[in-house]
């Protein structure tokens, strides 16, 4: 059976209190350490059953592992990319190359700020903003659970999370709050990077 490394959780890159006062201390423990803890655990069984299942030559569950492999390794990317986007020093607006080029595919910094705060508002799972490799241009997008709507061959580079455990503790069902705390702590020199490592890639 050829060997793979397993999925690991990601050690946060700050201290559980330090995005307070607008995300708690419990919500980043909960949410860190029980609810990506279980998509990695997911992705990880999963990639265990299809490797089982191509040994013995029976599929008969690979159809529902493959299902698992896109819900749960979804999961677990986006929220490693959702932890690094944050920074207890965070917040303010994208700078150089980065801010230039969301002027230039939203037509300002607000335009694309006012699109991305309604994906929030609107998916049932995350808002995203992703480098589109085919059109050459950055796109918000709004995504489902983990893996629906999202555009193929586009990488994100800005993920939010949206869903009921990253803010009900804090906000209740003011998710709105929750976006604009959400900004506060945003880290636009994670984001510039990821955005400097696609255009690399691809331009």
């Amino acid at each position: 059976m050829p060997e793979h490394s397993d999925p690991a959780l990601p050690e946060l890159p700050y201290d559980y209190d330090a995005l307070e006062p607008h995300i708690s201390e419990q919500v980043v423990t909960w949410h860190h350490d029980t609810h990506h803890q279980g998509y990695v655990n997911g992705l990880a069984s999963a990639e265990e059953t299809l490797a089982e299942n191509r040994e013995s030559g029976e599929f008969g569950s690979s159809a529902g592992a493959l299902g698992n492999v896109t819900h749960n390794g979804s999961g677990h990317y986006l929220h490693t990319l959702f932890w690094e986007n944050m920074h207890p020093d965070g917040g303010g607006e994208p700078e150089g190359e980065l801010a230039d080029r969301i002027e230039e595919d939203f037509g300002s910094y607000e335009g694309w700020k006012g699109e991305f705060k309604a994906a929030a508002s609107a998916a049932g799972g995350w808002a995203l903003l992703v480098y589109d490799p085919v059109a050459k241009q950055l796109r918000n997008v709004a995504v489902d659970k983990h893996d629906q709507g999202a555009l193929w061959g586009s990488h994100p580079i800005l993920a939010c999370d949206v869903w009921e455990h990253s803010y009900y503790y804090d906000y209740g069902p003011d998710r709105g709050e929750f976006i604009d705390g959400f900004f506060e702590v945003l880290n636009w020199d994670k984001v510039a990077d990821e955005y400097d490592t696609v255009v690399e890639l691809f331009e």
